[in-house]
């Protein structure tokens, strides 16, 4: 060779390199391909150059010019270009290429050939991923069948999702999750919509293979976690001979009510597979003593449009003790979060949504409990619910495509389900430090006063005052979350290390909001989501020692609003139900037949629990029976509350089938509803289409025609079933029946924040 045809070559190098690629054979032709490719592209020879310079070669060397011969010539050439003009970490990565290429075909093949074993499909994985990364990647067009193919057989088939996570989940990050997954060759299923959810997040947020945004590589995390593939779940139905509960769905309310009484009971006395005991023991031995939560993970879960708000059990475990008492706690939680999936709720959210032929599975998702430890309590400092749209807009400066956060202190139970007697921070990401309330007597009255934290002594999750909690455990970073009162005024702590007596406390979360990096942080993780969605997303999260631990994550439901309401003028008083003038949002609901009202006086003077819960029941019954009717529900407080001296502890299934969900608060009843937004049970509506509404009968400018409900004759005594003994707290009103020729109408105007019931002619004849 001379010097004039090539740059000086290295024979120590190119040697090194062949002893490389030699350990490949089948590679071989492919990698002096891709060698020769490189070589032009870097104008280090030209394509029709190199039979020149092989054929120079051969003739310096004196050797004959016959094929075998010119072979190898080409193929020494391009060896000792290669490694003489790259760097060993270039020759390294192209080598690389070459052969992730090759076992991407092979990938390929075996997850997309039906009947694939799948300890076949996890060993073609693995070689892959066993190649290191480095700094060259196969080809989207390479990638992209393969991410969706692993997408659909071990996380989920639903194609919106897919659609998404094709472009920010890797093979490698699919290998990463089934590294934390039991179950998943030898029970092969899916990971459900939860996990997906979570995966494909964190995915937009913290790529592996590009750039990060330097923000969210410094403040956003996840928990560790760890999943059980929805095959486990199935073989132990079918393990245990459960087989009836394939069909358990298609029966009345009241059949699955009475069989799910049985359903925990049952699955007490069955049992997993040894195999899978030994993975539920391994990963106790892997997490140690640490707070987790069992976490539902349904194929349908957190769908596009259809989220399944709370309809399945999480179960938060303390964690606590032997290893073998540990593994116990775990395995009924497990079978807890199981049978949930059999429970009325679920399954009437899937009959109202025509789901109920869909064959349901569950997989579950483990994870440590964000927080720390603090004396005997582990909480973080603060959690909630993002939304990259805000529904509540009750002042004109808010702009809704900032977004909204529903914060709370310690674990974030207390954001998504209703709770009594209490509220979250709510939080227009538009405008962070305003809120409805301004005197400090406001502030503290619609401020959280309970936190939910998980008792290490006792080993459950509790609730505890906040400021008993403060003097018992408080956390390192209580003053980003209080404010103090004191001679009538309230005020953020000045600086971290500044005293903060307990009795002094009052949750406002104003340092967090102004002198740390949340809001801004909070703002741009929900552009980056929503961007990658295409659509608003509502998130789950937990903030703690700085940082923003990302718990799940899905479509934002969100009610169809019409443009514009205009509320009717001139309405006589008496067919005028109710007016109202705030939490609104624009609706129209007419030919409302019944109106089911339960009276807020009386139901304050229910005696005992017992019968309170009845009434819940006896509501649930009603609702069952004006199935294919419109009605509007009226009633005390909360619905949904989990403290039923404030509200009705109905369920999904107990009101299902309203148009309307009002929400009743006299002045002198002492307790006002919470905002619903972005709880569990808000979603249930919007996604049901249920408006939802709060009234303040006493307050100015609004008014409650109470006469027309408790004077009309009460329809409940007509429905049997026992309901004629609650018939002094619960009214059914049949409009047309005590008014002829009338139905009742509901215009909502969010914009003006106005509302009205009123009574008039069908406005949709045949049409109800």
């Amino acid at each position: 060779m001379s010097a004039q045809d090539l740059p000086p070559l290295s024979p120590t190098k190119g040697h090194r390199l062949f002893k490389q690629i030699a350990r490949f054979p089948d590679l071989l032709p492919q990698m002096r391909s891709t060698f020769l490719d490189v070589l032009v592209e870097r104008s280090v020879l030209r394509r029709e150059d190199l039979p020149g310079i092989v054929s120079r070669a051969m003739a310096a060397d004196g050797v004959p010019e016959t094929d075998a011969s010119r072979a190898d010539y080409t193929e020494t050439v391009l060896d000792l270009m290669f490694a003489s003009i790259l760097t060993p970490e270039e020759v390294e990565n192209w080598v690389n290429l070459v052969r992730k290429r090759d076992r991407c075909q092979e990938l390929g093949r075996a997850v997309s050939t039906e009947h694939t074993k799948p300890e076949v499909i996890w060993k073609a994985l693995r070689e892959f991923c066993d190649i290191p990364k480095g700094e060259l990647y196969i080809s989207r067009e390479e990638a992209e069948g393969i991410r969706v193919a692993l997408l659909s057989h071990y996380i989920s088939s639903q194609l919106p999702f897919i659609g998404i996570a094709k472009n920010h989940v890797t093979i490698r990050d699919i290998d990463t999750v089934l590294e934390h997954t039991i179950g998943h060759v030898r029970y092969p299923g899916k990971l459900g919509g939860k996990s997906a959810g979570m995966i494909v997040a964190q995915k937009i947020l913290l790529p592996i293979l590009s750039e990060r945004d330097p923000d969210f590589e410094k403040y956003i995390t996840v928990p560790d976690t760890w999943y059980i593939s929805s095959g486990v779940m199935s073989d132990f139905i079918d393990r245990n001979h459960f087989y009836g509960f394939h069909t358990h769905k298609y029966r009345d309310r009241d059949a699955i009510d009475e069989e799910y009484q049985r359903v925990g009971g049952l699955f007490e006395k069955a049992s997993f597979p040894p195999d899978v005991v030994e993975d539920f023991r391994g990963l106790m031995r892997q997490i140690g003593e640490h707070p987790i939560i069992v976490r539902s993970s349904s194929y349908l879960e957190d769908s596009f449009g259809l989220a399944f708000s709370g309809k399945y059990q999480s179960i938060f475990l303390a964690n606590q003790g032997e290893e073998e008492t540990r593994l116990a706690a775990f395995i009924r939680g497990v079978k807890t979060v199981l049978a949930s999936m059999y429970g009325p709720d679920p399954i009437i959210y899937r009959r109202d949504h025509g789901l109920l032929d869909y064959n349901e599975r569950m997989a579950m998702i483990v994870q440590k409990v964000v927080g720390r430890r603090h004396g005997d309590w582990h909480f973080p400092l603060a959690a909630g619910v993002l939304y990259s749209n805000n529904s509540w807009v009750w002042n004109p400066r808010i702009r809704k495509q900032d977004g909204l956060v529903r914060l709370v202190f310690g674990l974030g139970t207390r954001a998504v389900d209703r709770v009594g007697g209490d509220y979250p921070r709510m939080i227009p990401l538009s405008h962070p430090t305003l809120r409805p309330e301004v005197t400090p007597e406001q502030i503290y009255k619609y401020s959280q006063k309970m936190v939910d934290a998980i008792n290490l002594g006792s080993g459950q999750l509790e609730t505890i005052d906040l400021r008993t909690l403060a003097a018992e455990a408080p956390h390192p970073d209580l003053y980003l979350a209080v404010s103090l009162t004191a001679d009538g005024e309230m005020k953020a702590p000045l600086f971290r290390t500044q005293e903060l007596p307990p009795s002094s406390l009052c949750l406002t979360f104003e340092n967090l909001l102004t002198k740390s990096a949340f809001v801004p942080l909070v703002k741009k993780v929900l552009a980056s989501v929503q961007g990658a969605y295409g659509r608003p997303v509502d998130m789950e999260f937990a903030w703690d020692d700085n940082k923003l631990y990302i718990l799940q994550c899905r479509s934002l439901s969100m009610r169809r609003e019409m443009e514009k309401v205009i509320l009717p003028v001139g309405v006589k008083d008496d067919d005028t139900l109710f007016l109202t003038q705030s939490g609104l949002s624009n609706a129209l609901i007419t030919d409302i037949e019944y109106v089911v009202y339960v009276d807020p006086r009386a139901y304050d003077q229910v005696p005992t629990a017992e019968k309170k819960l009845k009434v819940a029941w006896a509501v649930g019954q009603v609702n069952k029976r004006l199935a294919g009717k419109r009605y509007a529900l009226m009633g005390p407080g909360r619905w949904g509350s989990n403290d039923m001296n404030l509200g009705v502890r109905v369920s999904y299934a107990d009101i299902n089938n309203t148009r309307l969900l009002v929400e009743i608060a006299f002045a002198r009843d002492g307790y006002t509803p919470e905002v619903s937004y972005g709880t569990h049970f808000f979603q249930d509506l919007v996604e049901a289409d249920i408006a939802i509404m709060p009234l303040y009968p006493d307050n100015k400018g609004c008014r409650l025609n109470e006469e027309l409900l408790l004077k009309s004759h009460n329809s409940l005594v007509d429905m049997g079933n026992g309901l004629a003994d609650l018939a002094d707290v619960i009214h059914v009103v049949n409009v047309p029946a005590v008014r002829p020729g009338t139905y009742l109408h509901v215009f909502l105007d969010g914009d003006s924040q106005r509302g009205m019931g009123m009574l008039g002619p069908e406005a949709r004849p045949g049409q109800k």
